[in-house]
């Protein structure tokens, strides 16, 4: 088993990471998505974003690292044997990094617009860089929201793609990210 990647497969590191950004993504989006309807008087009204940052800042540092590991590392060649499913599987890749990072610098910036860092589970504090307000036309929150819908739906797509993979095409694709040898 391989730490990093090869022409033929994932290695362990990013298989590890795949799968603990997604199971983090869809947790932050599912306490996000219960955080809005709390009241103020609910206990978890002030508590819940305290987890939500800092597991949020945690994310942003795992990604880096992923971005890292993506770009510094070869790219298993892609097991669809058609130009375009290569493109697109390519593409989707690539929506997943910029919607994620749209996700986590929205939520930075909506965290730190009062000029105030971000406590990360008081281990250690991100310094706010930039404050708002920001300008009436750029709505932090609602970029923040909807790229978190469009990244679980896309997932939604990327997971049935997975499995038309595995069970119809009966290809590789789905092992090659479950574990780095098959």
């Amino acid at each position: 088993m391989s730490l990093f990647n090869s022409s033929v497969r994932y290695g362990h590191a990013n298989i590890v990471i795949h799968w603990l950004s997604a199971l983090t993504v869809y947790g932050l989006f599912a306490v996000g998505f219960w955080m809005v309807g709390l009241d103020y008087y609910d206990p978890w009204y002030h508590n819940a974003p305290f987890y939500h940052k800092s597991v949020g800042i945690l994310l942003l540092f795992l990604s880096l690292l992923r971005l890292f590991l993506r770009t510094s590392q070869p790219t298993p060649r892609p097991i669809a044997k058609n130009a375009l499913e290569q493109k697109l599987a390519l593409a989707v890749q690539w929506l997943f990094y910029a919607l994620l990072f749209t996700i986590l610098i929205s939520g930075y910036l909506i965290s730190t617009e009062k000029g105030q860092g971000i406590s990360v589970f008081d281990w250690f504090t991100v310094p706010a860089l930039v404050q708002g307000p920001y300008p009436d036309f750029i709505s932090v929150g609602i970029i923040h929201e909807y790229s978190a819908y469009l990244i679980v739906g896309l997932s939604v797509l990327h997971i049935a793609a997975a499995i038309k993979h595995h069970f119809i095409e009966k290809d590789p694709t789905l092992k090659r990210m479950l574990k780095s040898h098959y």
